[in-house]
């Protein structure tokens, strides 16, 4: 409230740098100019053998150096996901402009979402445990392991000591962490906003538990073409890693230090379907409310959406009921919407994925062109929208809508804006 006891108007928040780690590139320039391109990352897994299992393929991070972002002291103390999330974060940090936090460090804050953080330290050190006993576990297996890890080893890496959190809500934690950022930032608790995703679960108990659950793609011969998210021969998702990291800024911030802004973030919907651990509510209620609600924090009209970038995660149930959500809210102006799957060039990054398929949103918003789904090949009577197959495309958009639906129902849509004064 303000002195006259009437609601304070909240702060616009806008995207002043972009960094991302992904199994397409190790920055976020190249990785916007493959996804244009129509380029798969999705290759027969590298990290480990897994020739017996019924997947073998994967978006895995390739090249990455964590040493070439902190000491090598560090990253071997650190899960591979807060790795990624240190390098997108410098990234975002340089984009923006952002040399010296210092002097307001208290104003600049990280949040950001995982949906199983450092799941990798805490399998070492069990197998430590089992193979070598309890004195040679790591002290860092235990606590590098928790969700929180990646946002605390932001804040600690660049001197951000304002607000922090994390999100961990499976598939949908990225978008969540990008909206709850803006909350924060619309609401006065920061000036700048470090917000994202990481996730680092290309590991084999992963990828048989994702198997035993039946999700994955098992296209192993063809790895590029195995994600084809809306298309009628899709098979399930490839599991991926990777890290997006945005700087969000409040915009009077951004004008007087004179920085480029990419876009505006305007609104976020969060919902659960309370139907399913895993499968999504079949008419899709729960994603439904959660772009409804997006669109209207937006203060925007459903029709002003010009572009949807889907969960789109190329298995059988999934891609159906996002199609069929979409065309419930948005009637038969759903036909006329351009809509494009990230995940069919990146595969599936769990909390990272919303976060990067949000920069590809902040991308389309920025340079007017809209990112294709590769191959789409066969269509699916299920699913007969625009989804912009295989080549990329040039289009006015002024809003877009980004969804996330993920295990255990949750829901989680964000809507960004190109920048305009007014």
């Amino acid at each position: 409230m303000n002195s006259n006891g009437q609601p304070r108007p909240l702060r616009r928040v806008v995207v002043t740098g972009l960094g991302a780690i992904t199994p397409l590139a190790l920055n976020a320039r190249e990785h916007w100019e493959r996804l244009v391109k129509g380029v798969s990352g999705i290759k027969r897994i590298s990290a480990f053998d897994a020739s017996e299992f019924p997947t073998q393929i994967a978006g895995e991070v390739k090249g990455f150096d964590p040493n070439q972002y902190m000491n090598f002291k560090e990253a071997r103390r650190m899960a591979r996901c807060s790795q990624f999330a240190i390098a997108a974060a410098k990234e975002a940090m340089t984009d923006a402009g952002l040399l010296d936090i210092a002097s307001e460090a208290d104003r600049i804050g990280a949040l950001m979402g995982s949906a199983m953080g450092g799941f990798d330290m805490a399998l070492s050190g069990m197998q430590t445990l089992r193979e070598k006993g309890w004195k040679r576990v790591s002290p860092f297996s235990l606590p590098e392991s928790l969700a929180n890890m990646p946002a605390h080893h932001i804040s600690l890496h660049y001197g951000a000591k304002g607000f922090n959190n994390t999100v961990v809500t499976a598939c949908a934690a990225g978008t969540q962490a990008v909206g709850e950022a803006m909350e924060a930032i619309q609401r006065g608790r920061a000036e700048i906003m470090f917000a994202g995703g990481a996730e680092a679960i290309l590991i084999p108990e992963c990828i048989v538990g994702f198997s035993a659950m039946r999700g994955l793609s098992t296209r192993n011969d063809e790895p590029e073409r195995a994600s084809r998210p809306f298309d009628k021969d899709r098979d399930g998702f490839c599991v991926s890693e990777g890290s997006a990291v945005f700087i969000l800024e409040e915009l009077e911030h951004a004008r007087a230090r004179g920085a480029r802004i990419y876009c505006e973030v305007l609104g976020y919907g969060a919902s659960s379907d309370a139907y399913d651990v895993a499968a999504p509510d079949p008419v899709g209620e729960g994603a439904i409310r959660a772009m409804r609600w997006a669109i209207e924090d937006a203060g925007i009209a459903a029709e002003q959406i010009g572009y949807i970038n889907a969960h789109g995660s190329s298995t059988p149930l999934g891609d159906a009921i996002e199609t069929l959500a979409i065309k419930t809210l948005f009637g038969e102006k759903a036909y006329t919407i351009p809509i494009s799957s990230t995940k069919s060039m990146c595969g599936h990054s769990f909390g990272a994925t919303g976060a990067i398929e949000a920069l590809s949103c902040a991308m389309t918003l920025y340079t007017q062109v809209i990112h294709p789904t590769i191959n789409y090949e066969t269509p699916d009577p299920q699913c007969d929208l625009d989804y912009v197959p295989n080549v990329a495309r040039q289009a006015e958009v002024r809003y877009t809508l980004s969804n996330s639906f993920g295990l255990g129902g949750q829901n989680a849509c964000l809507v960004m804006g190109k920048f305009q004064e007014y």
